[in-house]
């Protein structure tokens, strides 16, 4: 029965008297917290064009210098959650960030963990915990939390990247704060050269309670490159995808959201079962039509989208004689950690 009682068929002395000590009434607000057979996300299927991004993003450059904005970024915020929310999902802030050459972000960290995915340009790097991660297209950069980090440009060219952070989760939590700190010193070991290689670890050196996080920087070529042996060798996949993993526990490369590139082959279409999480999709490469429930969005190199959970998902690429490469973020770590992951086909 879904008749519950409304609020306003109570007594209104006996409202009163129940909000005068902190207290409300249950019954008229069951259904929404806890609606039938499945939630009613406020995330909206929503889709940000890179190239409605890109002159705002450098117009920001001319009018605000790093000094005074510290990181320079366009949230993209999704509209489900009201924009001065700035979030895209229920656990996901997306950003795009730009610097521009010479300049430098300072040093700081914070409690929310954040990736970077680089857009375009040359030239640029993040210090994370005082490893240098050199910035190209399609790199996927962590910052963990609690980990030290900053950019720096030393190219010719202005350099872009979506950041991906659990930010909403965090400050919902009360737990998000920021330390500035000092520039980094450089230490001369990389995450990236040491495990290299798949299935081999540096012997001399390794230990796997050493680093929370032994890879920071998962360069493109290598992830594009697997993703093209995948489906070389496994014409019976429909799904090219590959994770983004801890290379010393097999586990998620953070702990609350998780991080995937996948390839559609040449004219491919490809169905994504309704999940419990939220999700969002970044075309690296190639372009994609992206069917979220009933509505649709033609996306090109650069484009973003998001989708929220329990929402069917259709993939198609718009290509017919080359692959498209998408980079994913969705929440999967933290509702499997929640026991609320879910599919639904």
């Amino acid at each position: 029965m879904n008749d519950l009682g409304r609020i306003e068929d109570l007594p209104a002395d006996y409202v009163e008297e129940m909000r005068k000590v902190n207290l409300v009434p249950l019954w008229p607000s069951l259904r929404g917290v806890l609606p039938p057979l499945k939630p009613k996300p406020q995330t909206r299927a929503t889709m940000w064009a890179y190239a409605d991004i890109k002159p705002l993003l450098l117009k920001a450059g001319e009018l605000t210098p790093i000094e005074k904005a510290e990181r320079r970024v366009l949230v993209l915020a999704n509209p489900g959650h009201g924009l001065d929310k700035m979030q895209a999902s229920p656990a996901m802030y997306l950003g795009m960030q730009l610097l521009l050459p010479g300049e430098w972000a300072p040093s700081h960290r914070h409690t929310p963990n954040a990736v970077r995915m680089i857009v375009e340009g040359e030239g640029a790097y993040t210090t994370v915990d005082g490893e240098k991660c050199p910035m190209s297209r399609g790199d996927l950069i962590l910052t963990p939390t609690g980990l030290w980090h900053e950019h720096g440009h030393d190219g010719t060219d202005a350099v872009v990247w979506l950041d991906v952070l659990d930010l909403p989760l965090v400050y919902y939590m009360e737990a998000s704060y920021h330390i500035n700190g000092e520039r980094q010193p450089i230490k001369p070991d990389r995450g990236d050269r040491a495990y290299a290689g798949g299935g081999m670890v540096p012997t001399p050196i390794f230990e796997r309670s050493h680093k929370a996080y032994p890879m920071l920087r998962y360069p493109w070529d290598e992830a594009r490159s697997a993703l093209l042996r995948l489906g070389q060798d496994r014409q019976d996949l429909d799904c090219i995808q590959i994770t983004y993993v801890n290379p010393e526990t097999g586990n998620d490369a953070e702990n609350i959201l998780g991080f995937y590139a996948l390839m559609l082959r040449p004219g491919q279409t490809l169905r994504l079962p309704a999940r419990s999480p939220s999700c969002v999709f970044h075309v690296i490469e190639g372009g994609a039509d992206v069917k979220i429930d009933e509505q649709s969005f033609a996306l090109t190199e650069a484009d973003t989208c998001c989708s929220p959970g329990y929402t069917p998902v259709t993939l198609h690429n718009r290509h017919a004689d080359k692959p498209t490469f998408v980079f994913m973020a969705d929440e999967s770590p933290l509702h499997r950690k929640l026991g609320v992951y879910e599919v639904r086909n």
